[in-house]
């Protein structure tokens, strides 16, 4: 029995290692964004941490210095956090961009797959038309032997 050769095999593998590169960017990208988001979350917990010393600070013996220390903590870390969100959506783009990438590649290898699968198709029909003929011809061949 004859078997199946898709010729355009080495594209559609192509295809499949261009897939998974992009799934690698794409949770590096995903990774970075989460690592951003943390970091985020840490300059916002010291910023909370500097409010309440402060709130601590007003409501005791009041130390002029120590007061103004704290409250240039806070602006650094609203500065720091400002800073820290632009990143974050520079991260959240990245994630964009790979997602759109991804999806790009896998459209295409979507596409080969259904090209191979119809060529397979195709190639099923021929064998079936090919045992078609030969078992029309076999027994042609038996009917005109009898006679």
């Amino acid at each position: 029995m004859a078997k199946f050769v898709y010729r355009m095999q080495n594209i559609l593998n192509l295809k499949e290692k261009l897939e998974s590169q992009e799934k690698i960017a794409f949770s590096v990208a995903n990774a970075r964004l989460l690592e951003e988001q943390q970091k985020l979350s840490e300059l916002m917990i010291r910023r909370n941490g500097y409010e309440m010393q402060l709130k601590e600070m007003t409501e005791g013996s009041l130390n002029i210095r120590d007061i103004k220390n704290c409250k240039e903590a806070i602006n650094t870390m609203k500065s720091l956090i400002r800073d820290q969100l632009m990143e974050i959506q520079k991260a959240q783009r990245e994630v964009e961009i790979c997602r759109k990438r991804l999806d790009e590649v896998m459209k295409d290898r979507k596409t080969h797959e259904k090209l191979r699968e119809k060529a397979f198709e195709n190639f099923k029909q021929e064998i079936l038309a090919e045992e078609s003929k030969e078992t029309d011809q076999l027994v042609s061949f038996t009917y005109h032997n009898k006679q």
